[in-house]
């Protein structure tokens, strides 16, 4: 037997997902629909149900469940969101004795999955007992005004809550290791508060899954896997995918790696931010602990609310700064169009590239000129360094901040340039923008050596072995810079995107107009988020100012000095409306477009069902003549574009037979969509003023009011999307609204 040491970087990663094993606390079920036939479990149904695994296998549901809870999970089955059913009581005689089990239902692969868990809370006094905990975790999380603070009081928060000896927030950065930005433990255990950890100890599959799955409870490390009886699906003929079971069994690397940290029982909640993982609430007990799945609901619940606090905060330190971005933008196409040469433009002037994208060193290399600014190597460097770019750099824009890796000689520079940001204007002509930043020393704490490889022995009985040692171990980064930021990232670009304008656009001035009108509607769009964000604090404190004196002095005002202050209060709530769409419009300007392939009719039946109290109320007909296709756009925004047009058409209708036809037009390119009512209609005359922000055809409060800002954010997200929008209508007949989206249809 060869039994030599491998390591990790030659194994192939361990099948997490497919594992075949559920941990102990609950039963595994697969399930064929409609007919509810159970084709796999696990093997533990004796001592839950009753049952042996054999006599369950092809049999119905109602082996176990009586038909009235049968009637009542179907029910749960047709809802859209499945995961809003959970947990689903359920009741189940087992040996003459009525046991009450949580059930928790997804599906995979086209195969229903229900697991089942007995229950151990009281569900009379569950709410009563979580609810006040939460609702003060959310209080204190929304009063914190920094990250740290944030993590740290949910640290202390889900302790609270689960009651682990401790709890830790773990933060990932680009690479994939991470570190603990916050903890709270009992007094008695070790602090692991800053150390990091090597990305081998969560490893990108490991990743995807808490992605996936938001919360994975371990209650006992200690417990023997049970297995899923047959291994393979008999429809699929494959393993089950276990990506989103609450079940699925630790993989035997995870138990071990938990072994060797002293740690018999775990939870880990997933904190996501702008769809990737930002970072893990990881829970650890010295001693076996299950939690019942409402407390696990209850720190997930947290978990998202702190992923959204996190990236309010994030976005607001990223607004600024992106700002601060688009107007040293703007000021650099500016002088670019003033001075007789662009090149001038970038560095002879007070703000300058090195504004740009906060560099200490920056050269340009243009028609075989080397132009440098700030504190750079010396130019036979940089000639040699751009040679190495034009015969490897096959992208636009490359960034690292760790060029020795990519750049060997850039050691020899590393005080100047151990961080390099360049784009290409001309690559043929070797053109190009280089932004430097110096070596950046850093002192890393991290809980045991990182580059000891991970190794398993090189046979197929001996599973990954994790590291065992989590002893303090210092390192001192050196060759590496701060990271470049993605706002400076893209700032790069826009202004290698201007410079191409600007060297094509002197030949014609109507081009270089364009250019200033592009760059006055971002600083208008600019200007519109930071004042109408300004203006909000004062309307909301004198419409704050007018409750408190209607409340306290009302008695001493007369009927006319209070109809006033009731006016004043109306007005003030009118202006924040206005206020949020203006806000809401600006932002739009500036979010990028997550383009992706999206079926619209899965947009179009949520908000239907968004709408559906409306639509029944006014009695309203929806036809949909055929099925809309799938495109490539964004989805949040396209959703935006149906929603305020279908709303409108509910809203503006006085008729006593109303409906509402949404389709497109198939053989247009690009393709056109409508949306057509027999409403009140639009006179000609008003067909491109509705497009305005804040125009209304009709009094604020007739037709259910509104800011009249709905149409003008639906003609800037088409815009975005290089399509249009235009309406034809017949005055007390009906309207249609028919538009473009220039994303290629998807067959």
């Amino acid at each position: 037997m060869n039994n030599h040491l491998l390591p990790i970087s030659e194994y192939t990663p361990e099948p997490i997902k497919f594992i075949g094993f559920t941990q102990p606390h609950g039963v595994f079920l697969a399930i064929k629909e409609p007919e509810l036939t159970i084709l796999q479990v696990s093997n533990n149904t004796s001592h839950f149900l009753g049952f042996p695994p054999e006599d369950l296998l092809n049999q119905p549901l109602s082996k176990f469940i009586d038909q009235e809870q049968i009637n009542v999970f179907l029910d749960y089955l047709s809802q859209q969101d499945l995961q809003s059913s959970n947990p689903i009581e359920f009741t189940i005689n087992v040996r003459d004795e009525n046991i009450d089990f949580d059930g928790v239902i997804h599906r995979s692969q086209d195969i229903l999955i229900l697991e089942l868990e007995p229950t151990l809370l009281d569900k009379s006094k569950v709410f009563f007992k979580f609810y006040p905990l939460i609702k003060l975790a959310v209080s204190k999380l929304k009063g914190a005004d920094s990250t740290p603070l944030i993590c740290q009081i949910l640290a202390k928060e889900v302790r609270k809550i689960t009651g682990f000896d401790r709890v830790m927030l773990y933060k990932f950065d680009d690479d994939g290791h991470g570190y603990v930005i916050a903890e709270d433990k009992l007094d008695s255990l070790e602090t692991y508060l800053g150390l990091h950890y090597p990305e081998s100890d969560i490893p990108r599959v490991a990743r995807e899954l808490f992605t996936s799955n938001y919360t994975r409870l371990i209650p006992d490390a200690n417990a023997k896997p049970i297995e899923i009886i047959p291994c393979h699906n008999p429809i699929t003929n494959q393993p089950t995918d276990l990506t989103n079971s609450m079940l699925r069994s630790a993989s035997p690397c995870h138990i071990q790696y938990l072994h060797n940290m002293g740690v018999a029982a775990s939870l880990t909640i997933s904190l996501v931010k702008d769809q990737k993982l930002w970072g893990l609430i990881a829970c650890h007990h010295q001693l076996p602990k299950y939690l019942p799945y409402e407390i696990r609901s209850a720190c997930e619940i947290l978990g998202q609310m702190t992923s959204l606090e996190l990236a309010n905060k994030q976005d607001n330190q990223d607004s600024e700064y992106k700002i601060h971005l688009a107007s040293i933008q703007s000021k650099l196409i500016e002088y670019m169009s003033i001075d007789k040469n662009f090149i001038d433009g970038l560095i002879n002037h007070k703000i300058n590239i090195l504004n740009l994208v906060n560099a200490q060193g920056a050269a340009i290399c243009f028609d075989g000129e080397y132009i440098t600014i700030g504190n750079t190597p010396e130019q036979k460097d940089i000639q040699k360094l751009v040679a190495w770019i034009n015969q490897n750099l096959q992208e636009s824009i490359f960034y690292t901040n760790t060029l020795y890796q990519f750049y060997p000689p850039a050691e020899e520079f590393r005080n100047l340039a151990s961080g390099l940001l360049v784009v290409s204007i001309a690559k043929s002509q070797k053109n190009y923008i280089l932004w430097f930043r110096p070596e950046v020393l850093q002192t890393i704490d991290w809980a045991g050596n990182p580059y000891q490889p991970l190794q398993i022995m090189e046979d197929e009985g001996i599973p990954l072995s994790p590291r065992k040692s989590f002893e303090l171990w210092k390192e001192i980064v050196q060759l590496k810079s701060l990271p470049w930021k993605s706002c400076e990232i893209n700032a790069a670009l826009e202004l290698r995107n201007s410079i191409i304008g600007v060297v094509l656009r002197k030949v014609d001035e109507l081009e270089v107009l364009n250019r200033d009108l592009e760059r006055s509607n971002n600083e208008l769009d600019a200007f519109a988020y930071i004042a109408s964000h300004d203006l909000k604090e004062p309307l909301r404190g004198i419409h704050n100012y007018s409750n408190f004196l209607i409340e306290d002095y009302g008695e001493t005002l007369n009927e006319d000095g209070q109809s006033k202050l009731r006016t004043l209060i109306r007005l003030t709530q009118r202006m924040e409306d206005l206020i949020d769409s203006l806000l809401h419009f600006s932002r739009l300007g500036r979010i990028d477009l997550s383009m992706q392939q999206i079926d619209l009719n899965k947009i179009l039946d949520n908000i239907l069902d968004l709408l559906s109290p409306r639509i029944e109320q006014e009695k309203i007909e929806i036809r949909i003549p055929e099925p809309l296709p799938k495109i490539y756009c964004d989805r949040v925004q396209i959703s935006e574009v149906f929603n305020n047009l279908i709303a409108n058409a509910i809203k503006y209708n006085d008729k006593d037979e109303k409906w509402i036809e949404i389709g497109y037009l198939p053989k247009t390119n690009p393709l056109q969509f409508y949306v057509k009512d027999n409403g009140i209609g639009i006179k000609t005359k008003h067909f491109n003023t509705i497009f305005r922000i804040f125009k209304r055809l009709h009094g604020p409060s007739k037709y259910g009011g509104g800011t009249g800002a709905g149409l003008t954010i639906v003609q800037k997200i088409l815009e975005k999307h290089d399509g249009k929008i235009w309406v034809e209508s017949i005055y007390g007949e009906g309207t249609t609204f028919y538009f473009t989206l220039q994303g290629d249809e998807v067959q």
